[in-house]
């Protein structure tokens, strides 16, 4: 799909949505409500019991989680010294970092790195003969993690502002990339996919945790970009998605898990008034779009022998 003047708007949509949390937690770490397909950008500073609420990847069943969601996806002990301006910023759906097998002295690009949390990770794991670099579009989220990167002592991380679809990196240069719940959100994923290939050396691992949909949404969600932000308007059929990973050129394309919607959410969630606009005359109930919208992990590997 070529970006054209709708790709634009989704951009700035998504931009707007996440620039605006990541100055929510640089400002004061709070405790974020993360609402998923129910949550678009515009209601970022309603309240709902006492906390801020804000668009996330992490909560594709519509599920009220706290900040500390964090704790949710990855083992306690790699949270252990991160302050909160990490953990609070952690948007993700998954743990791409479980599946990854990052070995010392690596080069690792994270696409859509946000505060920097999968990037720190990364960076123990590669060691200080390694190199973590973290590309987001957001200016605001890439100050947050620069600021991070400091608190944390992360030496052999860096963060570059830039756009998936069009990697500021050589050829051959990296040995792994990776993804957390990020990739949904670009309107033209066939380009982020040849990217993250010309980007790899041979031999080298595609690792992300995504949102995708089991069939397809109605044409009224695709249509709002400011849904986008919330990691559902922009989630393909888990079989096209797979299908955009092999035709970038990857090999031992697999999905190594599937996070589907609990069968019954908060009370209450049903009856947003944001839930009941969006399906509006769709024929759809918001615990059919729950369970229509989950999170993957999926592994590719960059074949050798084969050109850039």
């Amino acid at each position: 799909m070529a970006e054209g003047d709708s790709g634009r708007k989704i951009k700035e949509s998504v931009r707007d949505a996440y620039g605006q949390i990541a100055r929510n937690v640089a400002e004061e770490p709070i405790r974020v409500v993360r609402a998923s397909c129910c949550g678009p950008a515009r209601d970022e500073a309603e309240s709902i019991h006492g906390a801020r609420t804000t668009c996330s990847c992490c909560g594709p069943t519509g599920q009220v989680i706290d900040a500390a969601d964090a704790a949710r996806l990855y083992p306690a002990e790699e949270l252990a010294g991160l302050p909160q301006t990490v953990t609070e910023a952690s948007l993700g759906c998954g743990n791409p970092l479980a599946i990854a097998d990052l070995r010392p002295g690596e080069v690792v690009l994270d696409l859509g790195s946000g505060g920097g949390i999968d990037c720190f990770l990364a960076a123990r794991r590669v060691g200080p003969a390694g190199r973590v670099i973290g590309l987001d579009m957001t200016p605001d989220m890439i100050r947050l993690a620069q600021r991070n990167a400091k608190k944390v002592g992360a030496a052999n991380v860096e963060f570059r502002l830039g756009e998936m679809e069009d990697i500021p990196l050589p050829d051959r240069s990296v040995d792994a990339v990776i993804s957390n719940c990020v990739i949904n959100l670009s309107p033209d994923k066939d380009a982020v996919f040849a990217e993250a290939y010309r980007v790899l050396r041979p031999g080298g691992r595609l690792s992300v945790s995504d949102v995708v949909v089991d069939g397809e949404l109605p044409q009224a969600i695709r249509e709002r970009p400011d849904i986008w932000a919330a990691c559902v308007s922009g989630a393909l059929d888990e079989a096209e998605y797979l299908a955009k990973i092999r035709a970038a050129g990857f090999e031992e394309v697999e999905v190594l898990s599937r996070d589907r919607a609990e069968e019954q959410e908060p009370a209450g969630w049903e009856d947003g008034p944001d839930v009941r606009e969006l399906l509006e005359g769709t024929g759809w109930t918001p615990r059919e779009l729950a369970r229509r919208v989950f999170s993957v992990k999926v592994r590719a590997v960059k074949p050798v022998g084969r050109p850039a």
